[in-house]
């Protein structure tokens, strides 16, 4: 088996790393089925990096040479959600499992998927992904690392990087001008120059993703680690200007010192989520929301003052809402 590009990682040591969930256990009898047939199986993307990471993974994905006709004739119960680009789910009990045919991609006419692609090897598989730390294929029987792309010196040094050209990358599709944020703040990582470069030049690509994907990947990464980073990392990426510019707006808004001492309303906002500890994505909303009135009310009297902040920013917070597609009770 081909072992790391550049890197000390050469496996896992599965003595140590082997989940006791159902979900890990339903990806490697999935792995297991398809290799007894015959088709090489790996698991890939997430589940590798967050193992190499010493972290725990809600679902395990499988990348493999078998084409989606074969792996519906292997399992009893299957689910086409992408069967022309290769993807199959695999239901298990309780479990899901995503198995996806190696292959190569065609033009991303949508900003989301290929027109079309090409069932190739594993190699083309991995290159045709978007970052390094996410392109990664391991055996789970034996923790042995396939790494084309250099992901595990990525790891290593803590960078995310695009694979390939960044961007071409974020051209194929813009969400991932996000993800490469909620990478670097969930794992502390430092986005790679190159990919900061690309990410900052494209970022207006974000207008072309619609309203539902970046409330996801918005509520993903304000629910994770590190948010102030992250807040910090849309901010001066520009991102926040577009998707948010009623939270951009709170930039060098002044408070009175005696009652916030840490600065202006932004820097309030940044350390309010910060504070957070496993908020819900209602809780992140609103703590987020909490001071949006403020730019539109400030008055400089005897002090500085916001008077009527919570009923103008109640209007505000729920164009906000209305525009992320959230529903009605979260709202």
């Amino acid at each position: 088996m081909e072992q790391g590009m550049g890197s000390d990682f050469k496996k896992i040591d599965l003595t140590s790393f082997r989940p006791d969930d159902a979900a890990w256990g339903s990806a490697v009898r999935v792995v297991r089925t398809l290799r007894d047939r015959g088709h090489p199986a790996f698991l890939v993307g997430g589940c590798v990096r967050n193992a190499l990471l010493g972290l725990p993974s809600d679902d395990y994905d499988v990348a493999t040479a078998a084409r989606p006709d074969d792996v519906r004739a292997l399992f009893q119960k299957t689910v086409d959600v992408g069967a022309k680009f290769g993807v199959i789910i695999v239901i298990d009990g309780d479990c899901q499992t995503q198995v996806a045919t190696f292959r190569l991609d065609g033009a991303y006419e949508d900003k989301r998927h290929p027109a079309d692609v090409s069932f190739s090897d594993a190699r083309s598989d991995i290159m045709r992904r978007d970052f390094t730390i996410n392109g990664l294929f391991m055996d789970p029987f034996t923790g042995e690392i396939v790494d084309y792309a250099g992901g595990m010196r990525d790891i290593e040094k803590g960078i995310v990087r695009c694979i390939g050209n960044p961007r071409d990358r974020f051209r194929e599709d813009a969400l991932r001008l996000l993800r490469a944020v909620r990478f670097a703040a969930r794992f502390s990582f430092h986005i790679h120059p190159d990919t900061w470069d690309a990410l900052v030049t494209m970022h207006e690509g974000i207008r072309q993703i619609s309203a539902e994907r970046i409330r996801d990947e918005i509520l993903k990464i304000l629910t994770g680690p590190h948010p102030g980073r992250a807040l910090d990392l849309l901010e001066t990426s520009g991102l926040l200007a577009i998707i948010l510019p009623e939270v951009q707006a709170l930039r060098g808004v002044p408070q009175p010192g005696e009652f916030h001492p840490e600065g202006d309303c932004m820097e309030h906002v940044r350390l309010a989520l910060e504070a957070l500890e496993n908020p819900s994505p209602t809780l992140v909303m609103g703590t987020l929301l909490h001071d949006i009135g403020k730019p539109a009310t400030i008055e400089h009297s005897d002090r500085i003052r916001f008077n009527h902040h919570d009923v103008v920013g109640e209007k505000i917070a729920e164009e906000v809402c209305t525009r992320l597609r959230l529903s009605n009770s979260e709202k």
